[in-house]
């Protein structure tokens, strides 16, 4: 087979996983779904790509029945898998045989899809392919840390959930920042400035996340919540039960409120660190950024919720962000006031939180 033979074969074999990874996309998550398409074309596939390996990495987490230690092994097997020192099929085929069945289908095919995910991966530049590598690396031995110790008891205090949000959401953050800088030069003099946020930014999501799924981690036995926040006022975690009208635990669930709200203004300055012009790379962190500032609303305005569903945003209130963000996202001064009335009642002070 000539060169020029081969070469067609292998652009044929990326653009069938490119097409399957947009798909597998629309299937696991419904956010970056809706917000992927809006970047440059020459950031989707990246940022597409570096989702799907941190869905692999959540999907080895999130077994129920798997232990720790299985999934510490995997999760390193995996992280050999994206730098190129294991077959792909090593990792699927084992893994696949030991996930539990009752995972979504969506996140078993994605494993058996391994290869074409890290065929994705190996085709893009070296600095991208550093920053997914590093992304994974930090997240699958963090998770396979938190993993061991994982209970109804929560974490121990603020810090750990600041060191859990940064290996699991705050770490995605830098990756894709190191994306955003690569792609657009005009970024680079504020490259170490966007990073710092860009941790605070993750953690205000995966708070976000964290708050509303609180109940259904707790069926599952998890608690990811700060206990010592809650014994502050005189609240043990591990007690509580869904719906709960307990005032210690819902004085510090809004604690937790303002702090994630902190969290999310500084992820407003990381968004009006981008160009105007830019308006795709804005909207997308604009529509998770109002997105979950909305969420926060509806469990300040439930705060005896018991299940996610109960504080999950409309499809209505979706289409109202992607209109608004539209409408507002080239202003930094439009986005400013009206991201300041959105976040205002989720504040107990005026402090910013700082990452």
């Amino acid at each position: 087979m000539d060169v020029t033979s081969q070469d067609r074969r292998m652009i044929a074999a990326l653009d069938q996983a490119l097409a399957w990874q947009q798909q597998s996309l629309q299937l696991v998550s419904r956010t970056f779904a809706l917000t992927i398409p809006q970047l440059p074309v020459a950031l989707r596939a990246a940022v597409g790509n570096g989702y799907l390996l941190c869905r692999i990495a959540d999907t080895i987490e999130d077994d129920p029945v798997m232990p720790w230690e299985e999934k510490a092994h995997w999760q390193q097997v995996f992280l050999q898998v994206v730098e190129g020192q294991v077959e792909p099929a090593v990792f699927a085929e084992g893994f696949a045989a030991q996930l539990s069945a009752d995972m979504p289908e969506a996140e078993h095919d994605l494993v058996r899809h391994t290869a074409d995910v890290v065929q994705i991966t190996h085709s893009f530049s070296a600095t991208q392919q550093a920053a997914l590598a590093r992304c994974v690396r930090i997240m699958g031995a963090g998770m396979a840390e938190f993993q061991q110790h994982a209970s109804l008891k929560g974490l121990v205090d603020m810090p750990a959930m600041d060191h859990y949000c940064y290996v699991v959401a705050g770490v995605v953050g830098e990756m894709l920042t190191s994306l955003f800088v690569e792609y657009e030069p005009r970024l680079r003099a504020q490259e170490t400035e966007m990073q710092r946020l860009a941790v605070s930014f993750g953690q205000g999501l995966q708070m976000t996340n964290i708050l509303k799924d609180i109940w259904d981690d707790w069926a599952r036995g998890v608690s990811w919540m700060p206990s010592s926040v809650f014994a502050r006022y005189g609240c043990d975690i591990a007690a509580v039960q869904p719906g709960s009208h307990d005032p210690g635990f819902q004085a510090a669930l809004q604690d937790l409120l303002d702090i994630a709200a902190g969290h999310l203004e500084n992820a407003l300055q990381y968004t009006l660190i981008i160009p105007a012009d830019q308006t795709g790379m804005r909207d997308f962190c604009l529509w998770a950024l109002a997105m979950a500032v909305l969420t926060l609303r509806r469990i300040a305005g439930n705060p005896a919720f018991a299940s996610g569903a109960e504080v999950k945003i409309s499809r209505n209130s979706v289409q109202w962000v992607v209109m608004l963000s539209r409408l507002m996202h080239r202003s930094d001064g439009l986005l400013l006031a009206s991201f300041r009335a959105g976040i205002k009642p989720l504040r107990k002070t005026a402090r910013v939180a700082t990452a």
